[in-house]
């Protein structure tokens, strides 16, 4: 990613099975990094056997082609000003894996290593309305006790009157027959720049 010493440090922490929220989340990095940000792109431990994602064609497939990206650790939250959560949607929650990590930072939240810092997410679901306003809601909550400062997108772009949901950039999957679309990557871009932006004026504020 870019180098950038003078730039706000984002990192993009996502969870995907089969592909979908990875895409959001290159789209996302690619905003954030057009907007002068430092950017780490991390996805969270696989908690789920390898025996049963053996048994999902796309999803063993996907953890293959993605086996080169770091997986997200404690020291990516101290170092960011910024954070950009993602996670496909599961019974209107984040998703187990994206949970197991959030239920790991305990201990940085103790020191209060959390707090003050940018905090948006994006998600995506199988069905219109299947949940994607109240995971980002409740990926939040996670956020309120940090003590952070969320960025939601809100309608800020002409794109998100396209999208249409100022919580956070999401996109209707289907059964995977719905790849990411150009608006979808475009929200995703805005996000990313706009969190980048926030972040560069609290990293200023805090220095």
């Amino acid at each position: 990613m870019s180098d950038t010493s003078t730039g706000p440090k984002i990192a993009v922490i996502y969870y995907s099975s089969t592909g979908n929220v990875h895409e959001l989340a290159k789209s996302v990095v690619e905003g954030a990094e057009k907007a002068g940000a430092d950017v780490r792109l991390r996805k969270v431990r696989e908690i789920v056997p390898d025996d049963v994602v053996a048994t999902n064609t796309a999803w063993a497939n996907h953890r293959a082609d993605t086996d080169g990206i770091p997986i997200a650790a404690p020291d990516d939250m101290t170092w960011a000003d910024g954070v950009i959560f993602g996670s496909p949607t599961r019974f209107g929650n984040v998703s187990s894996q994206m949970k197991h990590f959030l239920d790991s930072l305990g201990g940085l939240w103790a020191q209060g290593l959390l707090a003050d810092k940018v905090y948006s997410g994006f998600t995506s679901t199988s069905t219109q309305h299947g949940g994607q306003e109240s995971t980002l809601l409740a990926l939040y909550n996670s956020v309120y006790h940090f003590g952070g400062i969320i960025a939601a997108p809100g309608y800020t772009d002409p794109i998100k009157f396209v999208d249409g949901n100022p919580y956070g950039t999401s996109h209707v999957v289907g059964q995977g027959d719905i790849p990411v679309d150009d608006t979808a990557r475009g929200a995703a871009q805005h996000q990313g720049a706009r969190v980048a932006a926030i972040a560069r004026i609290t990293r200023a504020l805090r220095n």
